[in-house]
């Protein structure tokens, strides 16, 4: 469902008369007289605000001799409110692509020839650094602590600092004086 289905989706449930419409149709088919009576409405209000349901889809409707009869389409109300959120998104590449920019500045403004110039005071930077740093460290690879120091001083003089970061964003583990990357 694209982002501009739910919002369309979304208006039409914001409004009261035609969420209690939705409740009645929920129950059972109804003509719009009958909706009208039971919601103690016009008519004219109630055929207003089937058109807005048409629209958004929620609703069908067919005629029956003098009267038409509107259906609930329990098909566009079944999808979980997590579900037609996360599907609405029209820019998810478009905020991937964004987040990539900004990774790539971020490692362009702190790194020279491969070197950490600083260690980043925001935490979102200082966190991109710290994955770009054991990429440099062999996945499933056991590391002494001298061995790990001698890898972290290759970015950066405060390997300390570095290698408890690490630890506390969870891209290391530590067990006794042995550190392993976190896949």
């Amino acid at each position: 469902m694209t982002e501009e289905r739910v919002l369309q989706l979304f208006k039409c449930l914001a409004d009261r008369s035609r969420l209690r419409i939705v409740q009645s149709l929920l129950r059972e088919d109804m003509y719009a007289e009958r909706l009208a009576q039971r919601l103690g409405v016009t008519p004219a209000t109630v055929s207003f605000h089937m058109k807005k349901l048409e629209e958004a889809g929620l609703v069908t409707s067919r005629s029956e001799q003098y009267y038409t009869v509107y259906t609930i389409r329990r098909d566009e109300l079944t999808l979980p409110l997590v579900e037609l959120i996360a599907g609405a998104s029209d820019q998810t590449s478009e905020q991937e692509r964004r987040e990539a920019q900004y990774r790539r500045k971020v490692i362009e403004t702190f790194f020279e020839y491969g070197r950490l110039k600083a260690i980043p005071a925001q935490r979102k930077k200082e966190r991109i650094c710290l994955e770009e740093m054991v990429r440099g460290l062999e996945p499933g690879r056991v590391y002494t602590e001298p061995e790990l120091n001698e890898v972290l001083l290759r970015f950066h003089e405060d390997y300390c600092t570095l290698r408890r970061d690490m630890i506390s964003e969870g891209l290391l583990t530590r067990d006794g004086g042995l550190y392993t990357r976190v896949e």
